[in-house]
């Protein structure tokens, strides 16, 4: 019989190693709901079709969005093919509806790309007193956009439109500061819930493909040189 015991304790030892490797294999980073990240109940639409939708909820006259900005542009970066990142401006008091107009009036003129950073770093770095929505169209006019057209964009009914439902969402999203994620339209994390700005990309990242349903191999495999 006790020939027998070799090749069954090896073949313990053989599940033990699995289990093990299967543990460490689990999100050993040990997020906690209510804790790491809040439920949000109940779940909010997405305008993301089939992708796990990402929000950041956000103001141009936020400091600590300014400072998170960098990391902001990690997070969409380590985002996988079946996620997608977006923003979308809060307004808690009156000061920061001229921001959050400005935000829809240059993502409907196309601007947005060239003028996010562009608009932290104005604000933030060099100070520039930008309060109003006019001091806002002479600030997009320094990037070519016509003063007019940006005003009449700022005060059209799409952006009404598009901010009476972002003040809507970050109300049902339990929002209270910012900068905070928005995951699927199921979870709320901050960086105080993370532990810190890049521990929020991981806790974002491990969101998404909590929500997917499990890894996703990348769209597309880098070339080798």
């Amino acid at each position: 019989m006790l020939k027998h015991l070799g090749p069954l304790l090896a073949g313990v030892l053989l599940v033990s190693a699995a289990a093990k490797a299967e543990t460490a294999a689990a999100p050993a980073a040990g997020w906690e709901a209510g804790k790491n990240y809040f439920a949000i109940d109940p779940p909010q639409p997405t305008a993301s079709g089939d992708k796990v939708e990402v929000l950041e909820v956000f103001s141009y006259a936020c400091s600590h969005c300014a400072n998170f900005q960098p990391y902001a542009e990690q997070l969409k970066a380590s985002l996988p093919a079946y996620a997608s990142f977006g923003y979308m401006p809060a307004v808690f008091n009156a000061q920061w509806e001229p921001f959050a107009r400005a935000y829809y009036a240059a993502q409907s003129l196309g601007v947005l790309d060239k003028t996010h950073q562009a608009l932290f770093d104005a604000l933030h770095r060099d100070r520039v007193p930008l309060r109003t929505i006019d001091d806002l169209a002479g600030f997009y006019a320094q990037h070519g956009v016509d003063k007019a057209k940006f005003l009449s964009a700022a005060n059209s009914f799409e952006v009404e439109s598009k901010l009476s439902r972002a003040r809507e969402l970050v109300k049902n999203f339990g929002v209270d500061g910012t900068p905070s994620i928005v995951v699927a339209g199921k979870y709320r994390v901050t960086a105080q819930s993370a532990g810190g700005y890049p521990k929020l990309i991981e806790l974002v990242d491990y969101l998404a493909e909590k929500e997917h349903g499990g890894p996703s191999k990348p769209a597309k495999a880098a070339k080798k040189p």
